[in-house]
């Protein structure tokens, strides 16, 4: 039985999004799903893609300022750089520069960008000066997977940068649906079915090269799974869970032995957190944390081996 893939139809969207409609014949009865269903996830999750993760605003400190001249808040600016899609050459960190003199209406395009990144969407909005006021802006590109949340207001290398909630998915949706081929003789014996797989993107990859890509993937986990040799995050992620599992209890908030308020809060008071804490102290170590008497350290004692089977010598 041979299978066979083939794109049916590929096209670009008025706003720079590309769809791409696939076909797999050939496969056997209760693969097309299963296949199907590991192109999707991988589609979904392992491409990488490049975003703005940060933006210094000449004479902005943070969040809540206001630009003379220019319409739009902080937080607005924000979101609209979000919405701009790129591609780059490289998985570099890089930075692009916007220096621009109102009147005037802030696209994409207006950002001067380094040779190894391009803009899908050039005409994308991002902010209007309504007088002749400046609007200066360094931005910041990175490479990653996923979504990337701003942990914090400012990034540490420098104050004056904002940070931005970063999308790096290239793939916006992935539909698919399996048809059978019945045997002509038998209209209820399925010989084969067909898959037939929906594929949108930001633009900032085709969905030929985005199915090409994903299928790579998926055939370099089989192959490490077959070969009993996975990739160097694996290894280092199994090494930390070996450290990690030895106690499986130490990450345990204290708060889940539901201890007196006199036992809680004299732990809390000695920065003792998790069960991981706890355990670092003798019992003739915790009794002589203040206020803590032989009556809290055997309620301590006494929960750990009821909950968790922890018996402290």
């Amino acid at each position: 039985m041979i299978m066979y893939s083939k794109c049916l139809k590929s096209e670009t969207l008025e706003s720079g999004s590309m769809y791409g409609q696939f076909v797999v014949n050939g496969l056997k009865s209760g693969h097309g799903i299963s296949i199907g269903n590991l192109l999707r996830r991988v589609l979904l999750d392992d491409l990488g893609g490049t975003a703005i993760t940060a933006i210094r605003i000449a004479g902005v400190r943070d969040e809540f300022s206001l630009i003379t001249g220019v319409r739009e808040d902080i937080l607005e600016i924000l979101l609209n750089l979000k919405g701009i899609v790129f591609t780059n050459s490289t998985k570099d960190m890089s930075f692009g520069r916007l220096k621009i003199k109102g009147p005037a209406v802030v696209t994409a395009n207006s950002i001067e960008l380094p040779s190894n990144i391009n803009v899908i969407n050039p005409n994308h909005y991002i902010a209007t000066i309504s007088d002749s006021s400046f609007l200066e802006m360094e931005v910041k590109f990175e490479h990653g997977f996923g979504y990337r949340l701003a942990t914090q207001t400012f990034s540490e290398e420098s104050d004056d940068f904002l940070e931005v909630d970063a999308i790096f998915l290239p793939i916006e949706k992935v539909d698919f649906k399996v048809e059978d081929i019945y045997d002509e003789q038998d209209s209820k014996k399925v010989i084969t079915q067909r898959l037939f797989l929906d594929v949108w993107t930001n633009g900032s990859i085709s969905p030929e090269n985005a199915l090409d890509a994903a299928v790579e993937s998926a055939l370099e986990l089989l192959n490490s799974v077959l070969k009993n040799k996975f990739p160097k995050e694996l290894e280092m992620s199994d090494n930390n869970n070996s450290l990690t599992t030895i106690n499986p209890h130490i990450n345990i908030a204290i708060e889940e032995l539901q201890l007196s308020v006199r036992a809680y809060n004299c732990l809390k008071r000695a920065q003792i957190h998790t069960i991981g804490d706890l355990l670092e102290y003798s019992p003739e170590k915790l009794q002589e944390l203040k206020n803590f008497g032989r009556k809290s350290a055997d309620e301590v004692f006494t929960t750990l081996k009821n909950k968790l089977g922890i018996i402290l010598k």
